[in-house]
């Protein structure tokens, strides 16, 4: 009755003249490529918190002052 257990996901095969890296044909790396692109620009758009430039700004000083006491 083992036969019956699945092993896992079935794979779907594409021709290897039109799959791409990780078998993806070129289009659904194009697809994919362009909405990554899209995300990316929305979050880049949106830019820095003030709250996250004001603490990057302390850790900037705090590692400028530890590096005078040491050096």
């Amino acid at each position: 009755m083992q036969d019956d257990i699945p092993v896992g996901p079935k794979k779907k095969m594409l021709s290897s003249n039109n799959a791409g890296r990780g078998g993806l044909t070129r289009e659904v790396q194009a697809k994919i490529g362009q909405q990554l692109r899209s995300i990316y620009n929305d979050v880049v758009d949106q830019g820095v918190p003030d709250r996250f430039l004001e603490l990057l700004n302390k850790m900037d000083a705090d590692k400028k002052k530890t590096d005078k006491d040491v050096g």
